[in-house]
């Protein structure tokens, strides 16, 4: 029998989806490599601590081995890095009617879409702020948005169905602009990234270290407008307010309103980050709590294909990715000292 909703990684994302899901009536199969969080969510069901209250669930789970046969659609949650094998080992189980929704970080609808093909391929934005504490369970640290739409573009009853199954955990945005939305998070995301390479509150760091961490988001942004990404506002953040348009850049009036837009901005998310319970990144967690790689160069790998394409420079994020590289690998050590190098960068 094929499930309703097969969920591949069942991490924050993956399994805080599950969890909604069937909590909304729906149908799920969790797979996911990891055999202790598998066999925790077979003994005890997949528990997420929210802050008000805990949810559990008991979808259906396995090991890739153990997976059904034939997979109808399909919710990609693993990391940016696993994607490729991931998708190749979907693919030739995919019924002819099947399709893959890309719940992930980053640019990753294209390589699904080289394994199933672009009809068969959803696009999705994903912004929980959500973390694996232990074997099946979650903790949910903070409200975010879910945007669905066509990779090939446009809506579909399927995505539409998709955005009604998830009520349970709200109301998903259903748009002919997903690639807005994932840009957008790669210019917040790369401030949150950058909160990684010391051991402190996100919004606090960003808050004091705006020089670097404005410039920072100008330069992704920059590539996305430049491959004709209309961006969108999403949660707390407002990307027009982070871009600088070079015909009016040398008017010393537009830079301090644009300086004051960017300020303004930072203003609201800070304080939209402290009233989350989620105070460390992902990407910390991955280093620092977890001990892993991180999917930091592949999240930006399009970003810097695209720049070197376009002939805009990106200094700042080539320097981000080779710092949280070298903190993967225990070159450096996580400390302030690295923002305040970012700001220095920024300033010069």
């Amino acid at each position: 029998m094929t499930p309703q909703y097969t969920i591949v990684g069942a991490g924050a994302i993956g399994g805080t989806l599950a969890v909604h899901l069937q909590l909304g009536g729906a149908e799920v199969h969790l797979v996911d490599a990891d055999e202790e969080h598998v066999a925790a969510v077979r003994e005890r069901g997949f528990r997420i601590e929210a802050p008000d209250g805990p949810l559990t669930a008991r979808p259906t789970i396995s090991t890739p081995e153990d997976a059904p046969e034939q997979l109808g659609a399909v919710l990609l949650a693993v990391k940016a890095q696993a994607t490729d094998a991931a998708a190749a080992w979907i693919a030739p189980r995919l019924a002819e009617d099947g399709w893959v929704v890309s719940m992930q970080n980053g640019l990753n609808e294209s390589t699904i879409a080289e394994h199933v093909g672009a009809d068969r391929t959803v696009a999705a934005f994903v912004d929980l702020f959500a973390d694996v504490v232990g074997p099946g369970v979650v903790r949910d640290g903070g409200i975010g948005d879910i945007a669905l739409g066509e990779y090939a573009g446009g809506s579909s009853p399927r995505v539409e169905a998709l955005a009604r199954d998830l009520h349970h955990w709200g109301t998903p945005i259903v748009s002919d602009n997903v690639p807005g939305y994932l840009w957008s998070k790669l210019g917040f995301g790369a401030m949150l990234v950058a909160t990684a390479l010391a051991d402190e509150d996100m919004g606090d760091l960003i808050d004091r270290h705006r020089t670097g961490m404005h410039a920072l988001v100008r330069e992704v942004l920059t590539v996305a407008t430049a491959e004709g990404i209309a961006l969108e506002r999403f949660d707390a953040f407002d990307p027009e307010a982070y871009l600088t348009p070079t015909s009016i850049a040398a008017d010393p009036a537009t830079d301090a309103d644009t300086a004051t837009a960017a300020d303004t901005a930072t203003d609201g998310l800070v304080a939209w980050l402290g009233a989350q319970t989620k105070k460390r990144s992902g990407i910390w967690r991955d280093i620092a709590v977890r001990g892993r790689r991180t999917e930091v160069p592949t999240q930006y790998r399009p970003v810097l294909s695209a720049a070197e394409r376009h002939g805009i420079p990106t200094p700042l994020l080539s320097w981000l990715v080779d710092r949280i590289t070298a903190l993967e690998t225990h070159a450096v050590a996580m400390d302030e000292a690295h923002l305040a190098e970012l700001d220095r960068l920024a300033a010069a």
